[in-house]
């Protein structure tokens, strides 16, 4: 199995309902799909260097995963057919670094 990290964007004008909702969808995605979730981080509602389909900000969800081809393939498949979602990202790594949190509210 490899490590990735997948970034979901969902649109600004969701409730905070629907965003755990989705965290929690695409969390189980992945766990059926032959994946393990290391790690999910909120990153919260942030602002775009520029608009993206007209929206000027965006809710972050970014999991940290270990899994295979199998499970890439059926996270795009359900991503690009949610009409939540901007934009994602999957990033394939070696190693993942799960205590970092770049977007944590409490820095020091």
């Amino acid at each position: 199995m490899n490590f990735y990290e997948h970034t979901i964007v969902a649109k600004q004008n969701l409730s905070q309902k629907d965003v755990d909702a989705l965290e929690k969808k695409y969390a189980d995605l992945i766990n059926k799909a032959s994946g393990k979730v290391l790690k999910v981080e909120k990153w919260g509602l942030l602002n775009f260097k520029k608009k993206i389909k007209n929206y000027t900000k965006g809710y972050f969800l970014h999991y940290k995963l270990e899994g295979e081809q199998k499970t890439l393939q059926e996270i795009k498949s359900k991503t690009k057919l949610d009409n939540n979602i901007v934009r994602y990202l999957t990033v394939k790594y070696k190693n993942l670094d799960l205590k970092t949190e770049y977007f944590s509210k409490n820095k020091n």
